[in-house]
């Protein structure tokens, strides 16, 4: 009984890799392939012949490094701002008591659940009136105010695990309450910055609708903005597309692989007894 159970685990698992590494491996290999056999009616999984055309002229396609500039400005800024945040929000809502914690939990719930094209409007005539329209600061605080109700949910979460004992142990042999954070709270929270870092930089990296809706320059564009340049009333020239496309996906392969080591579960596993 228990290896079909795990005949059929690893058999969910191969497929499931399957499904969601083939449009990957597609958009990689396409993005190597002459035009000819991108558009052929006999397409091959693998390249008949490797170019590298697609990468030069998705290179020297324009705008391709402001909008690189633009969507890292935005990157950094929605991360860093958005865990600093979150991260004392977090400490407020799961080791404090104040009046209205529960509603204040609740709406962080619901503002997620909230469908984005609903808000379109609203955050447009908003930023408007602010004069934050077609600017990189408009975008990193709509992003911020999208991506920060997840974080504080997650990172509460972490925080609930982290047993309440440790912090008292601290205060009893003389640490302050900042000493506390700094040296007990913050380190064992690691695995949690690093998750949630990891989600707002996808999401930053990403989004296209909102920065496509608020940003109308050309030199403010982010890279989902000027991957869609590809397509035009001609059609979509695919071939520079995956090539574009491939290169947008490395900032992200990089920046997950630099942090992958610290991702650790079980961090206060057996801290405290009893």
């Amino acid at each position: 009984m228990r290896k079909s159970s795990s005949l059929f685990s690893n058999i969910s698992g191969v497929i499931a890799i399957i499904l969601m590494g083939f449009p990957v491996y597609w958009m990689i290999t396409t993005s190597f392939k002459p035009k000819e056999d991108i558009l052929s009616i006999n397409p091959t999984l693998i390249p008949r012949s490797f170019s590298l055309s697609n990468y030069t002229q998705a290179v020297t396609k324009e705008g391709f490094m402001q909008a690189l500039l633009n969507s890292l400005i935005v990157v950094v800024f929605t991360v860093v701002i958005s865990i600093f945040v979150a991260l004392f929000a977090s400490i407020a809502v799961a080791r404090m008591k104040f009046r209205g914690k529960q509603i204040y939990i609740a709406s962080i719930l619901i503002v997620q659940m909230l469908p984005l094209s609903a808000l379109l409007i609203p955050l447009y005539l908003l930023l408007s009136k602010l004069q934050l329209t077609d600017k990189l600061g408009g975008v990193v605080l709509t992003y911020i105010a999208f991506v920060l109700p997840f974080v504080i949910w997650t990172l509460r979460g972490f925080l609930i695990n982290i047993p309440v004992e440790l912090e008292e142990a601290g205060l009893v042999d003389g640490c302050t309450r900042p000493q506390v954070y700094r040296k007990i709270l913050f380190p064992l929270m690691a695995p949690g910055l690093v998750a949630t870092s990891v989600f707002a930089f996808i999401q930053a990296w990403n989004e296209f609708l909102l920065a496509y809706i608020l940003l109308s320059s050309q030199d403010k564009a982010t890279m989902p903005i000027w991957l869609a340049g590809f397509t035009n009333r001609f059609g979509t020239d695919w071939g520079p597309l995956m090539a574009a496309s491939t290169l947008t996906a490395i900032p992200v392969v990089i920046f997950f692989s630099l942090i992958q080591n610290k991702i650790a579960t079980g961090v206060t596993a057996g801290a405290v007894k009893g």
